[in-house]
């Protein structure tokens, strides 16, 4: 059952880790588009339903199933999960805010620059790269 379970989160992972790239990606479109226009209007579309139909329901199998495998293969007592699972909180911060976004576009409130939307890009990708070092490399 644990290789299941195993599976079942890492195919969750890759799911929420693309949306989670993708998104500030379309915001980057968005800004660049006129409130309003069909063009704003379809970003929307697509912004609420990457959020609810990938990213939330991703993010929700990847933490419940790693919890799951976290306790059955005693990962709570090592000080590399403990890290990891801070990098995990961060990273779900970070879908907070990507969520708060997706609200302030689609009553057309956006104030941040493309180029905002840019950096923050970064910030999932960073986070992932250390999750998977710590899961792979376990430093300590």
């Amino acid at each position: 059952m644990y290789e299941w379970i195993k599976a079942l989160h890492v195919v969750a992972v890759i799911s929420w880790m693309a949306g989670m790239l993708y998104l500030p990606r379309l915001f980057v479109y968005h800004v660049e588009a006129p409130a309003g226009s069909d063009r704003s209007e379809t970003f929307k579309i697509m912004e609420r339903r990457l959020l609810k139909a990938i990213m939330t329901p991703a993010m929700i199998v990847s933490w419940t199933a790693g919890l799951w495998i976290a306790v059955l293969g005693g990962a709570f007592a090592a000080p590399w999960f403990h890290a990891k699972l801070l990098a995990v909180v961060l990273l779900s911060g970070c879908h907070g805010y990507l969520a708060a976004c997706v609200k302030r576009f689609a009553v057309d409130d956006n104030v941040k620059s493309g180029r905002f939307y840019r950096v923050l890009n970064e910030v999932p990708t960073l986070l992932m790269i250390v999750i998977v070092i710590f899961v792979i490399v376990k430093p300590f």
